[in-house]
């Protein structure tokens, strides 16, 4: 299978915590294009810490320059990875607003260790501005351990993004019991890499690909991989979508 699609990478260098170099994220996107992916939408963290977004832009053009000087085919879209607070609630519908793709849907992330009881009030607040959340890696969340929780969210009309590496193991048993369960309850809409370095990429990624397939087969395993997030990153609606 080819022509993946990842919503979820650290691939810009130098503006988090994900590739320190360009070179590191040239690595990154060979193992990334070995394995079957021909589009990647960088998602740098958006927090006060890490590089604003004029540097990301920058860096993203770089990247993109990089990439075909090395005849690396691998395509770049534009993406971010929100923090899922009052200043992200605010901007959305504004210019500085961190989206993904044609802007339709952002991509958000809760807290790994705390609980987050108003979520479904804000997934409300932020499907009434029109925008589709993607929720990366419930699984790694405290909130979604409670029963329930990641279908309430679904029903909420968020979209769930699996992190593959959970599927063998790779943030520890709890996200690896909750993926598996969250994959059998088809309450994902996409799978993503969560990439940030090049070390080990291949292996591990390569391994997690391979068991996500043997879980629910190549059709759905494409459409995860594939059709729904090309879908998302055009700015498209899945059937999933409640507006």
């Amino acid at each position: 299978m080819s022509g993946f699609v990842d919503l979820h990478c650290h691939l810009l260098p130098a503006v988090d915590d994900g590739a320190r170099t360009l070179e590191d994220a040239l690595e990154m996107a060979r193992a990334l294009v070995d394995l079957g992916f021909s589009t990647v939408a960088p998602s740098p963290h958006a927090r006060p810490e890490y590089a604003p977004v004029d540097v990301v832009e920058a860096r993203l053009a770089e990247l993109k320059a990089a990439l075909e000087q090395a005849r690396i085919p691998l395509s770049l879209g534009r993406n971010a990875e929100n923090i899922l607070d009052d200043a992200f609630l605010r901007g959305l519908g504004s210019p500085s607003a961190r989206m993904l793709g044609e802007g339709r849907v952002a991509l958000v992330e809760l807290p790994y260790t705390a609980p987050v009881p108003a979520l479904p009030d804000i997934l409300f607040r932020i499907r009434t501005k029109g925008v589709v959340p993607l929720i990366a890696h419930p699984e790694r969340c405290l909130e979604f351990e409670r029963k329930g929780r990641a279908a309430e969210a679904v029903r909420a009309g968020a979209h769930l993004q699996l992190d593959v590496g959970a599927l063998i193991g790779r943030y520890g048993p709890m996200a690896k019991k909750l993926a598996r369960a969250f994959l059998d309850d088809g309450l994902y809409a996409v799978a993503a890499t969560d990439l940030h370095g090049p070390v080990g990429a291949r292996d591990w990624v390569g391994r997690a690909l391979g068991e996500l397939r043997s879980r629910v087969g190549e059709e759905a395993s494409g459409r995860l991989l594939r059709g729904n997030p090309s879908r998302l990153l055009a700015g498209e609606s899945l059937e999933s979508d409640q507006d």
